[in-house]
């Protein structure tokens, strides 16, 4: 960008082989009404068009394109767009959604308004790959506003499909304050979590969000978790066994002990990952408990 001024808001947008439906993406989030922001797109060694389509954007002062020249991992790019990022608030876009308009301008607002509130997301309708709108997806009950952030961390729990309020406007201090984007599975909700820890989580109360299903999502082209697991780090083996649960147990615990919390908060909160998010899984987990055993047996050979 030619101005040494910070924005008020960074877009990050990580990507890897998303030429499929980058440009629209892209033209979404040039087209904002809020003006005042930057949008950092991270290519992480894509081997598409990738690298063509951004190029064109950067012509546009608020647009910086950098390129790895090798695949890092969806982790290491989710987080080096927030590491470059320049702006008072933070946006991650994932390079297949779509941003209506006012997206930005709706969720600075209510942060604006509501100190409070670490996090403003607005309601989520599902689009095909043709752009065509399919449903809505109805995640009101992660509008998170207790005072008591172990009740807002237990909403986070509670909560079982989808995590889209990781896509919202957050405040970049309180952001980098969290562990990031982890190279695991469910990583989204671990950092979810330790946010809500921090500050409200403010549903903007109109369909702003573009959600996109088809066959090339990351869930969906990596359908097995060892699978998933290696596109976070691909230095992993998409062979080796992996743990969603008992990892993300771990995780949490690990993110509530270290929490900026009073003790007595912090051991409520541990509480809460085992009642809310370990026993309602006690099934996976009794079940990867049991893959896990012979792992441990032959590294202890």
């Amino acid at each position: 960008m030619t101005s040494t001024s910070a924005p008020m808001v960074t877009i990050g947008v990580p990507t890897y082989n998303g030429a499929r439906f980058l440009e629209s993406t892209l033209e979404a989030l040039v087209a904002q009404d809020l003006d005042d922001h930057e949008i950092v797109i991270s290519d992480n060694g894509s081997t598409d068009d990738t690298e063509r389509i951004c190029r064109r954007y950067e012509s546009d002062p608020r647009v910086r394109y950098e390129r790895s020249y090798a695949n890092r991992g969806a982790a290491w790019n989710y987080n080096q767009v927030l590491e470059v990022a320049r702006g008072r608030y933070f946006k991650w876009a994932a390079d297949d959604d779509i941003c209506l308009p006012n997206f930005l301008s709706s969720c600075v607002a209510e942060l604006e308004r509501c100190p409070e509130a670490v996090l403003a997301w607005p309601r989520t309708v599902l689009i095909d790959e043709n752009d065509q709108p399919f449903g809505q997806f109805d995640d009101a009950d992660l509008d998170l506003r207790d005072p008591d952030p172990v009740a807002r961390l237990a909403g986070v729990l509670d909560h079982r499909v989808e995590w889209h309020p990781v896509f919202g406007v957050i405040r970049t201090h309180i952001l980098r304050r969290t562990a990031g984007i982890g190279a695991f599975v469910y990583a989204d909700i671990a950092l979810l979590a330790e946010l809500a820890m921090l500050g409200g989580f403010h549903q903007v109360q109109a369909d702003l969000f573009l959600r996109r299903y088809h066959d090339g999502r990351s869930l969906v082209a990596n359908p097995s978790f060892e699978e998933h697991a290696a596109w976070y780090d691909p230095s992993r083996s998409a062979q080796k066994a992996v743990f969603p649960n008992l990892s993300l147990v771990r995780e949490l615990l690990r993110r509530t002990a270290t929490a900026a919390l009073p003790p007595v908060d912090r051991l409520r909160a541990s509480g809460v990952v085992m009642r809310h998010w370990a026993a309602p899984h006690w099934r996976h987990i009794g079940g990867e408990v049991k893959r896990a055993l012979p792992v441990v047996g032959q590294q202890r050979r």
